[in-house]
């Protein structure tokens, strides 16, 4: 038996991760703490929130004593960091709260997990850390070894969370694993970002704005692939190594975009090229070797499988996707798209 603080779990992510972790080992116990900004959301947490091996607790990784008071009344084993600004648009707008949670929320943690003597704390990061690939070099690949290059106030936060992570590990040796991944997709998926985003004004028959000329590339991954590859790092991976999650799926938002009208049988006439994204990296690629042959994971969905299976769950929940839609999310699209 062992003891989980999943941060950020009423998100896309980790609540996808608590569904799995939850009912796969009910020997376990998980504690979901979540800030429920406008990203997080309780509705996510339904399916599990009557478990036995389940709790959820409300507050943010900024407040230190808080925090420190929750390590010590909970004695976690593991501590796996999903709680982040994720947003590009956002960061760009409005730099200084990703800067303070995934930074400063990233160092209390860490500093509450050496106190009380995690087994284990696990950083969730992201590909974008890397910076971006030339369209004309499908040959190139992120590695774990790919020198940091950042684009933009997001990324940066998240390359400066994972330096800090790994100089924990060096200076204090804190038991550490980071995982980099590439662009999740599925169920759950707050409506800002591109799939579900485009799900959604597709049934509504509304213009689906679209980057530049859409020839960006992006590398996608079904989120339950990430989650099993997330638990196989946490359980089994080496201290201090960082793995590349990657889907084996380089699709361009154009091409993304046009699955998902011919899906939903709509027209392409609904596509709206709108004025390209201040240091819009060009392509996202990467090489997923090392935890493939490390810890024997393999997505199970290719991207044809998995956009069906996200377009059928956005079908069958829209309710869900109504009630997130409301309040500062359509405040946030009416100010980014139509301004």
């Amino acid at each position: 038996m062992a003891k989980f603080l999943v941060t950020g779990g009423a998100g896309f992510i980790g609540g996808n991760f608590l569904h799995r972790m939850v009912k796969q080992y009910p020997q376990d116990e998980y504690v979901c703490l979540d800030a429920l900004t406008y990203a997080g959301n309780m509705e996510t947490l339904q399916p599990i929130m009557n478990c036995s091996n389940f709790k959820f607790v409300h507050g943010n990784i900024c407040d230190r004593d808080f925090i420190f008071k929750l390590f010590e009344e909970e004695r976690f084993d593991y501590v796996i960091n999903f709680a982040a600004e994720t947003h590009v648009d956002r960061s760009i707008k409005n730099p200084e709260i990703f800067l303070k949670t995934n930074i400063l929320g990233t160092q209390t943690l860490m500093d509450a997990s050496l106190k009380y003597n995690v087994r284990r704390y696990h950083q969730v990061s992201t590909d974008e850390v890397y910076g971006d690939l030339p369209l004309d070099r499908p040959d190139l690949f992120f590695k774990e070894d790919t020198p940091i290059h950042t684009s933009s106030p997001y990324s940066a936060s998240k390359a400066a969370a994972d330096l800090l992570v790994l100089a924990y590990h060096r200076t204090y040796h804190l038991p550490i694993t980071i995982s980099r991944c590439s662009n999740n997709y599925g169920p759950y998926h707050f409506p800002e970002k591109l799939i579900p985003l485009m799900i959604q004004k597709a049934l509504r028959n509304e213009p689906l704005p679209v980057y530049g000329k859409g020839e960006n590339v992006r590398d996608w991954l079904y989120v339950d692939d990430h989650c099993i590859a997330i638990d196989l790092i946490v359980r089994n991976g080496n201290d201090g190594e960082i793995y590349n999650v990657g889907g084996h799926n380089e699709k361009t938002n154009i091409e993304v975009v046009k699955t998902i009208l011919n899906i939903l049988n709509k027209p392409e006439s609904l596509i709206s090229f709108v004025q390209d994204r201040l240091g819009h990296d060009l392509r996202y690629a990467i090489d997923p070797s090392k935890i493939e042959k490390e810890l024997g994971w393999k997505p199970l969905h290719n991207f044809n499988s998995g956009i069906q299976e996200t377009v059928k769950w956005n079908l069958e929940n829209q309710e869900w996707l109504s009630h997130v839609e409301s309040g500062e999310y359509l405040k946030w699209i009416e100010e980014h798209y139509n301004s």
